[in-house]
């Protein structure tokens, strides 16, 4: 993945400038661009000799469910005259570790057992940023096997205080 990485660096920095002046608005439509450029069958069309570039703009432009600022179809045009749609995820993920750098903040996923409302997420949001010592941008994934509890994923830290994590210490403790 390196390579791809070396691929969007440039991308991912270039519009990190060109976006400064409103990087929580480019952080949407960047996110829902790169949604799209994961279809597989985007790819597949994206690839095929017979589809120009104008064609693969307007299938994007067309599934987008924000709408495109002029930057942001600039930047699509680009990326996809350069062939690097399926590059779009990882600038996506560069342009967003751009931004928290910038405002001191990380991503933070937060699995659970059971859906999480607003105002729960809110408080264990508190709790983790002490915990962590930053401020996160949280988002929530729904993962059954955790039987209760929540697993928290920060860049390379993780806090797990599932029910499965704590089994499973049970489990080491009286097998040893």
């Amino acid at each position: 993945m390196a390579e791809l990485a070396t691929i969007a660096r440039p991308y991912a920095e270039a519009l990190f400038k060109a976006c400064a002046a409103d990087l929580a608005t480019a952080a949407q439509w960047v996110d829902a661009l790169k949604d799209i450029a994961c279809n597989e069958q985007l790819q597949q069309f994206a690839v095929n000799p017979n589809v120009t570039s104008d064609q693969v703009f307007d299938v994007i432009t067309g599934v987008a469910k924000v709408a495109l600022p002029d930057a942001a179809k600039n930047f699509l045009r680009t990326v996809i005259e350069n062939g690097r749609l399926n590059v779009l995820p990882e600038i996506a993920q560069q342009f967003r570790a751009l931004k928290n750098a910038q405002s001191g903040s990380s991503d933070a996923v937060v699995h659970s057992a059971f859906a999480i409302d607003g105002a729960m997420l809110a408080e264990v949001g508190v709790t983790l940023e002490k915990r962590f010592g930053r401020k996160l941008n949280l988002s929530v994934q729904l993962q059954p096997e955790l039987i209760g509890g929540i697993r928290v994923v920060v860049g390379d830290e993780v806090l797990d205080c599932s029910v499965k994590a704590r089994l499973e210490q049970m489990k080491v403790a009286l097998t040893a």
